[in-house]
């Protein structure tokens, strides 16, 4: 029980983190991740005689790949959430620490992963500037020239269309669909001043989704 009872904390402390974050796995997820694994540790180290423990903690070590993967998803051309499997596979391993009653070990990794997740981030962000991405949706006069208008204004503040779509709107207008690629130092207010200067465009609506952030903000 006393096992138990640490995997529980070990793995909400590092629920917390992904909670704030707002991850898919949260606190929930990541602690009843560290719960099973302790409880399956225990299990086959005590539960079955005459057998061998680790074949046991080797199917937890497979087993949690499957969720993790769960976690991961790809959109267009960029893969989102190995950091949360990541995490996920890591708490596995506290929980099967706390199974074995290795507390010290088990302490020392939840607070080695706190300061992967919390201290290295910012720096990562401070050094590696990465560029984002937003879904921009308007409305603008149909002409041969629409497209090529669009790629002008978005050049002047260095973001470029990935991929357009186009849908007629009336007999005069079309509805253009725009994956942008903005520069990572470019706000939506940026991105959203921009366009506003294109002669004819109207009822803009920006959607941007942060790489790692997954923050969405919509004018």
């Amino acid at each position: 029980m006393l096992r138990l009872l640490v995997a529980l904390i070990l793995g909400a402390v590092v629920g917390l983190e992904r909670e704030r974050q707002e991850r898919a796995a949260g606190l929930r997820t990541v602690t009843m991740v560290s719960l099973g694994s302790c409880l399956f540790t225990i299990v086959g180290a005590y539960g079955f005689p005459n057998t061998d423990p680790s074949r046991v903690a080797a199917q937890i070590v497979t087993g949690i790949g499957f969720l993790g993967a769960g976690t991961i998803f790809l959109r267009k051309d960029l893969v989102r959430g190995l950091t949360t499997a990541a995490t996920i596979w890591a708490v596995a391993a506290i929980g099967m620490a706390a199974g074995t009653s290795q507390y010290i070990v088990a302490l020392f990794t939840t607070l080695l992963i706190l300061s992967v997740l919390m201290v290295l981030k910012p720096i990562e962000k401070r050094f590696f500037k990465r560029p984002s991405e937003a879904l921009v949706s308007l409305v603008v006069p149909r002409g041969e020239g629409e497209i090529e208008r669009v790629r002008a204004a978005l050049a002047t503040i260095g973001a470029f269309p990935m991929s357009i779509r186009i849908h007629e709107l009336n007999d005069t207008d079309d509805r253009l669909e725009i994956d942008v690629g903005l520069p990572a130092h470019r706000t939506t207010s940026d991105l959203l001043r921009q366009l506003r200067t294109m002669e004819g465009a109207k009822q803009i609506l920006i959607t941007r989704d942060l790489i790692e952030d997954r923050v969405r903000a919509g004018n």
